[in-house]
């Protein structure tokens, strides 16, 4: 497998914790994406549409911080437990498979492995035991 990093949530103020989280481990965001860049942004909130959807931190060669907004007009409520997601970067989109399957067995999925528009295979699921999983195989490593 190519990597694993924690992904947190937040409602609301993921750049402002982002920006303290760069203030203490140093480095530069590899990328700050908002909703209302996204397809369809048109039909969201105006008070949601500059959330952040992702938002990445460096913090050495092996790890990175990222995380994202909920984002309550789509049914998304934050509660603690479920605002840290353990985030797979797999090395194929077969073993994006597995590790889904695998992982998600028993479990409940939330978002089914399908290619998205920022040019990942993505899926998301809570295991059977109620740990949060996201796993997103970027096509540009094919």
């Amino acid at each position: 497998m190519a990597k694993m990093n924690p992904y947190l949530n937040f409602d609301g103020n993921t750049e402002e914790a982002f920006n303290f989280y760069k203030s203490v481990f140093g480095g530069e965001f590899t990328g700050v994406h908002k909703f209302g860049t996204m397809p369809g942004a048109e039909n969201m909130p105006e008070n949601e549409k500059n959330r952040v959807m992702h938002i990445a931190l460096p913090i050495d060669a092996h790890t990175t911080l990222m995380g994202s907004d909920t984002m309550p007009s789509m049914g998304h409520q934050l509660t603690v437990g479920n605002n840290v997601h353990i985030s797979l970067h797999p090395a194929s989109r077969e073993e994006a498979d597995h590790l889904f399957n695998g992982l998600s067995a028993g479990g409940a999925v939330e978002m089914p492995l399908q290619d998205t528009f920022w040019g990942a295979y993505f899926g998301s699921f809570k295991d059977k035991f109620g740990i949060s999983w996201l796993v997103n195989f970027d096509h540009s490593q094919q």
